[in-house]
C-alpha cells in the first residue's frame, strides 16, 4: 500500500514539477549504482523543492534526511513519510531533540545494509547563495556506522549538485548534476579525507562563487547574460572570456498572463502566505504547494462551470487560457 502510494505521489510531483518548471536538466544518472549501498550527497539550494526534484528524476527510491522542524505538523509529517523523508534535529531544534537523531541513523543504516540509499543534504542548512557551504560529517557518520554493522559492505557515496537559474520563481529552470561514485575508505580515519573529497567533488559540478564580492559578481554574470546554471560558462566568462551562449531575457506577458488567469491562487500568495513567511529559501515550497494542491481544486471548479447554462463557453476559454499562460510563464535568472 506505501508503495503504491509512493509511485502515485512521485508520478503527480513529477508532473507539478514539470509544470511548475520550464525546463529540468538531469545529468549523470549513470553515475548511480544498483544493487550496492549509496549515500547521496547534495548541496541544499532550494528548501523542500531539492529533494522533490531529485526523487522524481533518478531511478533509486532513496531514503532523504531533512530538518525536523518540517515535520511538526501532523499532515506534513504523515506525507513526507509517505515519500520517505527523515527528521534530522540540529542544535536550533534544542538540545534535548538531539538524541532523537539516533533513530534516524538506526533507519539509514538499515536501509544501507539491505543496499539501499540516502540522499543527505550535507551542508546542514540551505541557501540560495551560488556556492558550496562546508559539509557536515553526517555522511561518514552514516558510512562508517554502516561498515562498523558489516566490514563486508561496500558503501558509496555519489555527490549531487542542484542548481536554479531563479530561486525564487516558478517558469525558471532546475539542473541536477549526479557526479561519480566515490569508494569508501574502510579504514574510519579516513573519514576528513573523505568530506574533503565529497566536498570537492560537488564544487566541481555546481556554480561555486566566492563569498567575496559575491552580489557584485552574481549581478555582473546576469548583466551579461551568462547561464549561471552553467559551470563552464560562468567560468569561461570570469576568466575573461566571452561565452558564446547567452540566456535570453524572460517574457514579461507570460508572467502576467499566468498572474491574471490564476488571481485567486496569486492572491493566496501575496497576501496568505509571503507576508507571513520568515525564510525566503521557502519561496519556491509554499509557490509549488499552492500550485500542486490548490491548481488542481481552482480548475475543477472552474470546469464546474461549464455546465451552468451561459457560461460554458466562457468557463472554458477561460480554462484553456489559464493552461496557456502557464505555457508562456517564464523567469529567466535571478
Amino acid at each position: 500500500m506505501k508503495t503504491g502510494i509512493y509511485i502515485f505521489l512521485r508520478f503527480f510531483i513529477k508532473i507539478a514539477l514539470h509544470v511548475y518548471y520550464k525546463k529540468i536538466i538531469v545529468q549523470g544518472r549513470e553515475n548511480i549504482p544498483l544493487n550496492q549501498p549509496v549515500i547521496l550527497v547534495a548541496n541544499h539550494q532550494n528548501a523542500l523543492i531539492d529533494p522533490l526534484v531529485v526523487a522524481a528524476h533518478i531511478s533509486i527510491r532513496p531514503y532523504f534526511l531533512t530538518r525536523a522542524a518540517v515535520f511538526k505538523n501532523p499532515i506534513a509529517a504523515y506525507l513526507l513519510d509517505l515519500v520517505q523523508m527523515l527528521p534530522v534535529y540540529r542544535v536550533l531544534d534544542g538540545f534535548s531533540t538531539i538524541p532523537q537523531n539516533q533513530r534516524t541513523f538506526q533507519k539509514t543504516n538499515q536501509v544501507l545494509q539491505q543496499n539501499g540509499s540516502v540522499l543527505i543534504f550535507a551542508e546542514g542548512n540551505h541557501s540560495i547563495v551560488r556556492n558550496i557551504r562546508p559539509l557536515s560529517k553526517g555522511f561518514t557518520r552514516m558510512a562508517y556506522g554502516a561498515l562498523a554493522a558489516n566490514p563486508e559492505l561496500k558503501p558509496v557515496i555519489v555527490p549531487v549538485g542542484i542548481q536554479y537559474s531563479a530561486h525564487k520563481k516558478s517558469g525558471s529552470s532546475a539542473k541536477i548534476s549526479i557526479g561519480k561514485p566515490i569508494p569508501v575508505d574502510p579504514d574510519p580515519s579516513q573519514a576528513v579525507k573523505l568530506t574533503r573529497q565529497v566536498q570537492t567533488a560537488l564544487k566541481s559540478l555546481v556554480v561555486d562563487l566566492s563569498n567575496d564580492n559575491y552580489d557584485e559578481t552574481l549581478q555582473h554574470l546576469l548583466a551579461n547574460q551568462v547561464d549561471v546554471c552553467s559551470k563552464e560558462d560562468v567560468e569561461r566568462f570570469l576568466g575573461g572570456h566571452q561565452v558564446t551562449t547567452k540566456v535570453r531575457s524572460a517574457g514579461y506577458l507570460g508572467n502576467k498572463l499566468m498572474k491574471l488567469f490564476h488571481l485567486p491562487l496569486y492572491w493566496i500568495w501575496l497576501f496568505g502566505i509571503a507576508p507571513q513567511m520568515e525564510d525566503e529559501v521557502f519561496t519556491s515550497t509554499w509557490k509549488f504547494v499552492i500550485g500542486g494542491v490548490l491548481a488542481p481544486i481552482y480548475y475543477s471548479l472552474i470546469l464546474l462551470c461549464c455546465f451552468i447554462p451561459g457560461y460554458g463557453t466562457w468557463a472554458i476559454s477561460f480554462l484553456l487560457m489559464a493552461w496557456i499562460s502557464l505555457y508562456m510563464n517564464e523567469n529567466s535568472q535571478e
